[in-house]
């Protein structure tokens, strides 16, 4: 029970290292027509009209939504890893540590650019 207790603790330490660094980008995003906040994968998440495209998952990286063709060269970049969700890769969803912190910003662009791109307007 103890080593639960401490992964917990160190995922909660890990997700407050993580939102220092993007709660003020997500700031810059929700002055944008159509962006708010919503519930994704047990987090919040910035959306463009209802759709996801970034968020700090419950490990403390951050997640974002981009076509697979730009995750595979995130990956090969060594920027980041595809997710895993019940030991199934997303495609098009892709993880960000800490370490690569100074990524997040043109990630979110990414992101926000594709999600943007393929949500109906209106």
């Amino acid at each position: 029970m103890t080593g639960e207790r401490d992964d917990a603790a160190v995922s909660a330490q890990a997700a407050e290292r993580a939102h220092a660094i993007f709660d003020p980008i997500a700031a810059e995003y929700l002055d944008r027509p159509g962006v708010d906040i919503g519930p994704m994968f047990g987090s919040e998440g910035l959306r463009v009209r209802g759709k996801v495209f970034a968020f700090v998952g419950y490990k403390g990286a951050l997640v974002v939504k981009v076509p697979a063709s730009r995750a595979d060269e995130i990956e090969a970049a060594g920027d980041g890893a595809r997710m895993q969700m019940r030991g199934r890769t997303m495609r098009e969803w892709v993880m960000i540590g800490v370490d690569r912190a100074d990524r997040w910003v043109p990630l979110t662009a990414d992101a926000f650019a594709y999600l943007d791109e393929i949500t109906p307007k209106g």
